[in-house]
């Protein structure tokens, strides 16, 4: 006597008529083309996929970009009007990647100093 299990309702069905697993990922034809980040998603160096979370990895590369802006003007000895005018920006956005940029040190040092020479 053959015992015959009904499939869920919500399972989807292959074409061979057996039920498909819920996660079914491994079954896709995946082509890893990577992103602008990495040339492949299995050698990316990003802690989470930037398609996962968009804002996380927009503010990310934002602070990267404030980082580096931040480190020339140190190692130049740059004015906030020679730094706007040089990476073509306006002055308020000087300030305002400099404020950045404390706040995120602040976080991660544990004695709230400010550390931007890295």
């Amino acid at each position: 006597m053959a015992t015959i299990f009904a499939a869920r309702s919500d399972t989807p069905i292959s074409r061979s008529g057996t039920s498909v697993p819920e996660d079914a990922s491994e079954f896709y034809h995946y082509v890893d083309t990577g992103c602008e980040a990495s040339d492949s998603c299995l050698d990316c160096p990003l802690p989470k996929c930037r398609y996962d979370d968009p804002a996380w990895y927009q503010r990310n590369r934002r602070l990267a970009r404030d980082f580096r802006i931040v480190r020339t003007m140190q190692q130049e000895a740059l004015s906030i009007e020679d730094t706007a005018e040089r990476f073509g920006i306006t002055n308020r956005t000087v300030f305002r990647i400099l404020q950045r940029c404390r706040e995120a040190t602040m976080q991660d040092s544990p004695a709230g100093e400010l550390a931007l020479a890295a």
